[in-house]
């Protein structure tokens, strides 16, 4: 499978018109009777190559990584960056693999913040609660600046979303190290971060509305690193996991997932759903019991919302085309089109 960044690169490469990369979106999304903005297209797998070198990456970092851990800490991270980045100028820069790229940016951000927290806790064994948040805030800035390097030099779509994730951590690491008590407030202030997150990936989305550019991939990986900062600090908030929630706990939780599910038919993402799916189904399961179907209120859980989310999959595009159309027309401009292609 092809992405949209795999063909926008073809064109950059003079290997095919931009005429011919036009006519090759618009066949597949007459095919799919879908417009090809609205399948989300990331590129994970270019064959299954890249899950048998991914599982070598896999084995011969984790064996680098234990080897340097067996000498000092620092050195197991260290270790696993130093062999991520010429594996990436193989793997990345020439054969451009999906699957192992993403895993050696993991890797090579990783290693570097892992070198930076083994050597913080080498050198400052007891080191007291508010240092060691200006230490997760060092390695966290150590982190984001490794990502950027990496971006820089190979451009992998994941790369800024591991950026913001790590902007994010600083953030709120700066903020625990300077006032202590705040980490009474951590999930407001992640919920304040997926916030940012999300209006970063917003920002990427709509500098390329119809999605043929590496600009859509980049805000897709945007996208997922946002919805578990939104939801989960909003249902932390909510309690839903403090023992036994009341119907009207249960039903708050489902009226927000209806609006998540509203918020991603206007941006055209799914990422917010997913990521809030285990909230909902503890929401409506609790329900379910509540109304006595103890037995099966599993079963009933999921054959609820499971037939809820295949009917929006089925008829994302006219419920899509209701929300956008309730818009104001900057707004809609600024929206992946919802019309269907001729």
């Amino acid at each position: 499978m092809y992405s949209e960044s795999d063909i926008d690169g073809a064109v950059a490469a003079g290997a095919i018109s931009p005429d011919a990369a036009m006519a090759l979106r618009r066949y597949v999304a007459t095919a799919q009777a879908a417009p090809a903005v609205d399948e989300e297209h990331f590129r994970l797998l270019t064959g299954f190559n890249d899950i048998f070198v991914s599982i070598a990456l896999v084995l011969l970092l984790t064996a680098v990584g234990q080897i340097g851990f067996q000498i000092t800490h620092a050195l197991g991270g260290a270790f696993v960056a130093a062999a991520s980045w010429p594996l990436a100028l193989y793997f990345t820069a020439r054969r451009r693999m999906a699957l192992p790229s993403i895993l050696l940016l993991l890797s090579f951000v990783g290693g570097v913040a892992g070198a930076l927290a083994g050597g913080i806790e080498t050198a400052f064994p007891h080191i007291d609660e508010r240092a060691g948040a200006l230490a997760v805030s060092a390695v966290g800035i150590v982190a984001a600046g490794a990502a950027w390097l990496h971006w820089r030099r190979f451009m992998v779509p994941i790369t800024v979303a591991a950026g913001a994730a790590a902007t994010v951590a600083v953030a709120i690491g700066l903020l625990m190290a300077v006032i202590p008590d705040v980490k009474q407030g951590v999930w407001p202030l992640l919920l304040i971060g997926g916030l940012g997150v999300f209006a970063l990936a917003m920002r990427w989305d709509m500098s390329d509305v119809r999605r043929e550019t590496r600009r859509s991939d980049v805000a897709f990986w945007l996208h997922l690193a946002a919805a578990p900062m939104i939801a989960h600090p909003i249902f932390q908030m909510l309690g839903v996991f403090n023992g036994e929630i009341g119907g009207g706990t249960a039903a708050l939780v489902l009226i927000l997932y209806v609006l998540f599910g509203a918020l991603a038919l206007a941006v055209d993402r799914r990422a917010l759903l997913v990521s809030s799916l285990v909230y909902v189904l503890y929401a409506l399961y609790s329900l379910i019991r509540s109304a006595g179907a103890i037995e099966l209120g599993a079963a009933f859980t999921a054959l609820v919302i499971g037939s809820a989310l295949l009917t929006l999959s089925a008829f994302w595009q006219p419920m899509r085309r209701s929300i956008v159309g309730a818009l104001s027309q900057p707004l809609r401009l600024r929206l992946p089109p919802v019309q269907q292609p001729a």
